[in-house]
């Protein structure tokens, strides 16, 4: 007989979707309200006088259209077919490459450099730090707002499908600012970078350790080959563009 906590994981798996959002995901009527929701949370995070400025709202519209379809582009991309913890499962038994929350966290990070901000910043968060259960996002915080004033997207949990929170109404004894890793993360997706979605500021070498994708000894990894692959197909499939959603 199966055991039950095998038939437990599919049965959740199979409720909460096995496959990566589609293109048209986005797009789709609840999701484009969503967005708009999200638009409008942000805007609120800014300064009363800075609320109606057309080039404020534009800067919150870029940024709720692009996490709800970067998060959905960085499944398909990371082939993750499974959400949250049961892709940190698959991804420690080998048996998935991609798929634990921090792959999600740099990746969402490395999408929402893309264009240079003047009303609001992106910073990354961690739950549970060093405990078995961490886990970690980014979030949306006005240019000069502190923690946890912010919005957290997680693009993880759901295996792509957003899922948003605001911050302080998190534990606040379970999450945190980690400024050093955005200090981190900034020094390869400075605002306006080039890089595609295809790219990953860490691969996994065969002896199951992480590691730059620049470093040396990194670059025979079977990951950064086929982060690489993935690059290739993606221009060809994209010309001329910098993001494969």
């Amino acid at each position: 007989m199966m055991p039950r906590v095998a038939i437990t994981f599919i049965i959740m798996s199979l409720l909460v979707g096995c496959y990566p959002p589609p293109v048209t995901y986005p797009d789709t009527k609840l999701v484009s309200h969503r967005r708009v929701e999200l638009r409008d949370h942000l805007i609120n995070l800014l300064p009363k006088e800075q609320r109606t400025m057309a080039s404020a709202r534009d800067e919150a519209t870029w940024l709720a259209d692009t996490a709800y379809k970067a998060a959905a582009g960085i499944s398909r991309v990371n082939g993750s077919h499974f959400p949250g913890w049961a892709g940190n499962w698959l991804v420690n038994m080998r048996v998935q490459d991609r798929g634990l929350c921090w792959h999600y966290q740099h990746d969402m990070f490395r999408e929402l450099r893309r264009r240079a901000l003047k009303y609001f910043r992106i910073g990354c968060c961690v739950r549970d730090r060093t405990r078995r259960s961490e886990h970690n996002c980014v979030y949306v915080a006005a240019a000069q707002g502190e923690w946890p004033h912010v919005w957290v997207l997680d693009a993880w949990m759901w295996n792509g499908r957003l899922k948003v929170s605001y911050g302080p109404n998190l534990d606040q004894d379970d999450w945190e600012d980690v400024p050093e890793l955005a200090d981190q993360l900034v020094e390869v997706y400075p605002e306006g970078h080039q890089w595609p979605i295809e790219h990953w500021f860490y691969v996994r070498k065969p002896n199951g350790k992480y590691t730059f994708y620049n470093v040396p000894g990194s670059a025979a990894a079977p990951q950064t080959l086929r982060m690489y692959r993935n690059m290739i197909r993606g221009r060809s499939t994209h010309p001329g563009k910098l993001t494969n959603y």
